[in-house]
């Protein structure tokens, strides 16, 4: 049986540098990902519309830009949720030898915990970053879509 302190170095947090790290690999990821949706938007509108005449642009409603960005978020939170789920890690956190497991069992987090940790980033990135700078108020350096979703970010060990 592990004592506390190996179970403490085994899954020790990961430091906010080592996070943002990933989150600029994961960046790339989701550029592309915004590429491909602009695309897609551009196509369909063209399709359904019509090209615009030569030297403007395509023009949205209000309603249609709105839709469109909620839709872009959701390709974006789709990414996350996708990846968390299925394999507990993005790429960028593969890279930095980061994983998001369920705070009490230590394994995959579910689709709800998925879904709320990716709104919870959302929101926390979207106010000035706050979600992460709490890390460095709470003791064991969670984020707050850690604490509101029951997830945990852990630090993996090199392999060798």
């Amino acid at each position: 049986m592990k004592t506390t302190t190996e179970s403490a170095i085994e899954f020790a947090s990961p430091g906010l540098l080592r996070i943002f790290a990933s989150m600029v690999y994961d960046g790339l990821l989701l550029a592309a990902i915004s590429i491909a949706y602009g695309a897609l938007v551009v196509t369909v509108s063209v399709s359904t519309m019509g090209q615009p005449e030569a030297g403007h642009r395509i023009e949205w409603a209000a309603p249609a830009k709105l839709a469109i960005t909620f839709g872009w978020l959701l390709c974006l939170m789709f990414f996350y949720i996708y990846f968390w789920q299925k394999f507990g890690q993005t790429l960028g956190m593969k890279t930095w030898r980061i994983q998001v497991v369920d705070e009490r069992t230590y394994q995959l987090i579910s689709r709800s915990q998925a879904y709320k940790r990716s709104l919870t980033a959302l929101f926390s990135l979207g106010f000035f970053g706050i979600g992460y700078w709490l890390s460095f108020a709470h003791p064991q350096r969670r984020l707050l879509h850690d604490l509101t979703s029951g997830t945990r970010l852990i630090l993996l060990k090199k392999n060798k």
